[in-house]
């Protein structure tokens, strides 16, 4: 007898692929609030805190209790007026550390930074799958399908379709996508990434992005798209494995600001930029490296 083809073998399939690729997997229930293997303390809990400060406490050896406790209340409390301000600002300290002071022994105040990934090795880093994470914000309560952790932070979303019905679109989990950032408008303050996929088709976009910013990943290792694999399967093992995943965040995520709208958007490299731009670099360095013909090319791209 056949396994039907629906949304929990598409979630499934999802996870295994995310566990092949060195994720930890588990299910939302088993870390709910309230079960022996809680990692929460409510449901209106968007961040893993006790993986995060873990990550913080490993990530900054030679910094002092009171500046790495600074970096995670201001983690947990993000005050941007919009959601988008709260989303640049964690970007921003994603990147580039959470600005932190602290008193040294001699009295004088020191300012450092906090790090909260560490992305020149993808092993040092704690990376976590959770399906059916259940969320309540006020009397509203969501389930997004999959959530990505890298450190206790969700910084993906992946909102998967029943590719046995023909109203279960990309489109119909794009727009799952507007409700969820309406009404459990948390867990998008951390998100990176946002996935769309009705089992055969799958897109990758940003937190602003229309539908129509939301673009396939058809590769996996380099520019060639791969061939007779299922679009999701080579969106994932494209897009998150871990060293490409943390590359994405730290190198190929911009924001911009629209002076005509006084809106931001935040825009994600697509697949082909992604890419050729690494491989620029490379031939860079080698171009410019001692016995290199000092010839570095030219990469050109047309886009919308």
């Amino acid at each position: 007898m056949n396994t039907p083809f629906n949304e929990a073998t598409v979630e499934q399939a999802a996870l295994e692929w995310l566990a092949e690729l060195g994720y930890e997997c588990r299910p939302g229930g088993e870390i709910a609030p309230g079960e022996a293997q809680a990692e929460r303390e409510t449901f209106a809990e968007v961040v893993l805190t006790e993986r995060l400060q873990e990550a913080i406490d490993r990530l900054n050896p030679d910094l002092p209790a009171e500046a790495l406790d600074e970096a995670y209340r201001q983690l947990t409390r993000l005050d941007g007026a919009t959601q988008i301000a709260r989303n640049r600002q964690f970007h921003h300290w994603l990147r580039d550390g959470v600005e932190v002071e602290y008193r040294r022994p001699d009295g004088s105040i020191k300012g450092d930074r906090v790090q909260l990934a560490n992305f020149d090795d993808p092993e040092d880093n704690d990376f976590l799958a959770v399906n059916q994470f259940v969320i309540r914000d006020g009397n509203q309560k969501r389930i997004p399908d999959i959530v990505v952790f890298v450190n206790g932070l969700p910084l993906a979303v992946l909102e998967l379709k029943n590719p046995g019905d023909e109203n279960a679109t990309i489109d119909a989990a794009f727009q799952q996508l507007q409700t969820y950032k309406a009404e459990i408008s948390a867990l998008f303050d951390y998100n990176e990434l946002l996935v769309v996929s009705d089992g055969g088709n799958a897109r990758l976009g940003s937190l602003t992005a229309g539908m129509e910013w939301f673009k396939p990943w058809p590769t996996i290792d380099d520019e060639q798209p791969v061939k007779g694999q299922l679009p999701l399967e080579t969106l994932i093992r494209g897009a998150f494995a871990p060293s490409r995943l943390l590359s994405l965040v730290r190198d190929f995520t911009l924001f911009e600001d629209d002076a005509d709208s006084d809106q931001v958007f935040k825009i994600l490299a697509g697949y082909h930029q992604f890419h050729a731009a690494q491989q620029a670099v490379q031939a860079t360095l080698i171009a410019s490296s001692t016995g290199g013909d000092h010839r570095c090319g030219v990469v050109w791209h047309t886009q919308g």
